[in-house]
């Protein structure tokens, strides 16, 4: 083969790829936009996913924020019953000791005062024994 009838079949060759190029360059840009429609398509579905789960998050996150908040109110509840009992015990305690405390106190001027009367009593056993002898001293002389 010569080289014109080589150039000749480049040349044909060429002309085909010519002829053909502008219809694939066509189909190669329709595909191109059918991508990207697809894309807009995807991000369109993935934006709303999105959405749907941060609905789906800021719903989940209110619920047990109530539930929190329940909780939270009956845990207080609990503590203010639980403080009013140990008040009340406490003040039944510290009651139970005053009365205790006035029961020997009680007790202590009792004793006291029944040691006073046997000191007072022997002092005026004392005061007569000693009167007594002066009296006895003043007769005799």
């Amino acid at each position: 083969m010569t080289t014109e009838e080589r150039l000749y079949k480049l040349e044909g060759i060429v002309e085909g790829v010519m002829a053909t190029l502008p219809g694939r360059m066509t189909a190669l840009e329709n595909r191109m936009t059918s991508l990207e429609n697809r894309m807009d398509l995807l991000r369109q579905e993935l934006k709303e996913e999105v959405r749907a789960l941060e609905d789906k998050l800021t719903q989940h996150m209110a619920s047990l924020r109530q539930e929190f908040k329940g909780e939270l109110s009956a845990l207080r509840q609990e503590f203010k019953g639980d403080l009013s009992a140990l008040r009340q015990e406490l003040e039944g305690n510290l009651s139970a000791l005053r009365q205790e405390f006035k029961g020997d106190l009680s007790a202590l001027r009792q004793e006291l005062k029944g040691d006073l009367n046997t000191a007072f009593n022997r002092m005026m056993l004392y005061l007569t024994a000693l009167a007594a002898i002066l009296a006895l001293l003043t007769f005799l002389r």
